[in-house]
């Protein structure tokens, strides 16, 4: 996981898109890194990415307990704003790729209210299993590889937007692509986001498992939990065992 704050990544890309450099931001939480534990391709995929920042409070917990602590959370909810600022600070197009039908188009006209000058070259969202099969995978492809975006926010879920993402670098390789999961039905309005307060104390888990408790109750009470508390508890021993070899030893006298 790097090291950045939300401002430095948004640096970093503008940086990479003006020497025409493309790459991936991949923004793991306490379900992606379950996920990437458990099976090699996705860890391969997830580290691959030329950013990794982390949008769980867990893992910016696990990180301080650790002894190497990360300058804030940074979420693809977040980023889908800042670097859409940046975007059109620059005239870079945008696209974006993800949600219900009608959605990315109303999340594209909430970002261009907020930032007239922003270009958004395309908004779609591919029917459900349209990744099911190489026709309609090379579909959105092709769709998206000819509007000829400078940036791309994918809101498909973990790791399908991934997957997706890997495919559209080598049509696009001066792109960068922000996995997002639902930061686009957050943009639109169309999915409720919890309080600053919440996002702040780690809570964010607890608002959109009670806005969508029949969607979500397995994944983070089941699944995320368990896992959490692993974590967190690893964590502190690796910390305490780190503190005790690099205690100096003492002699006791008399």
């Amino acid at each position: 996981v790097d090291a950045l704050t939300e401002d430095d990544v948004v640096a970093w890309v503008a940086g990479e898109l003006e020497a025409g450099r493309g790459g991936r931001i991949v923004t793991p939480n306490v379900d992606i890194c379950r996920a990437a534990l458990a099976d090699p391709a996705l860890n391969d995929l997830v580290c691959s990415a030329e950013l990794v920042v982390a949008d769980g409070m867990p893992l910016v917990w696990a990180a301080r307990l650790q002894g190497t602590p990360l300058p804030q959370r940074v979420t693809g909810a977040d980023l889908i704003w800042s670097l859409s600022r940046c975007a059109a600070r620059h005239g870079w197009p945008v696209y974006l790729l993800g949600g219900p039908p009608g959605v990315a188009r109303t999340a594209a006209t909430e970002l261009t209210s907020r930032f007239p000058r922003l270009r958004v070259c395309g908004a779609h969202g591919p029917p459900y299993g349209f990744d099911a099969t190489p026709e309609g995978r090379e579909s959105v492809v092709r769709r998206v590889v000819g509007a000829r975006p400078r940036l791309v926010f994918a809101g498909l879920g973990f790791p399908r937007q991934d997957r997706l993402i890997a495919d559209l670098r080598q049509e696009l390789p001066g792109t960068w692509f922000l996995g997002c999961g639902a930061a686009i039905g957050f943009a639109a309005g169309t999915v409720a986001r919890a309080p600053e307060w919440m996002r702040r104390a780690g809570l964010e888990w607890a608002f959109r498992l009670a806005v969508e408790p029949g969607r979500l109750a397995r994944r983070y009470l089941v699944d995320d939990l368990p896992f959490a508390a692993r974590l967190l508890g690893g964590s502190l021993t690796a910390r305490v065992r780190s503190g005790a070899r690099s205690r100096p030893a003492t002699r006791k006298c008399g």
